[in-house]
């Protein structure tokens, strides 16, 4: 079993702070710029920032679908999501680029071992990353908008 993980970046027109607070809103931003690819999402306890919990299913591929249920934290710039339901967190790093920002989510977690472990460290991170860049693209559209 070896670490797995997967990260995108984008690049949004707008301070980092303001940024911050859309990526920790988890009430009213977060279900606006969710993929297809995320049903069933509830705010669970808070709403916004630290403290927060919150849970989805994520339709990773055609037969793979994950219940996930977070834990919101915030260091600094960075958004923590811990899922209760296993070994997954995502950060969400803000940092100021210029007169704007970018925003990294980056996912791990633990994968399995053996010939399963191959597979999923070779081709989760790919269909991942893929989810993670739509989402940010919506979060960028959102903030510029």
């Amino acid at each position: 079993m070896g670490q797995v993980s997967a990260s995108s970046t984008v690049l949004i027109n707008a301070a980092p702070d303001a940024v911050l607070a859309a990526v920790a809103d988890y009430q009213t931003v977060r279900p606006k710029i969710l993929s297809s690819q995320y049903s069933g999402y509830e705010v669970l306890q808070g709403g916004v920032g630290a403290g927060t919990v919150v849970k989805w299913k994520l339709q990773a591929t055609k037969s793979r679908v994950r219940e996930v249920q977070n834990s919101v934290d915030v260091a600094g710039k960075t958004v923590i999501e811990k899922d209760a339901n296993s070994s997954m967190v995502t950060n969400w790093t803000v940092a100021p680029a210029g007169a704007g920002s970018t925003v990294t989510t980056k996912t791990t977690w633990t994968g399995a071992g053996g010939v399963k472990g191959f597979f999923e460290k070779t081709f989760a991170p790919l269909g991942l990353k893929k989810i993670q860049a739509e989402v940010l693209e919506n979060l960028k559209k959102e903030l510029e908008a």
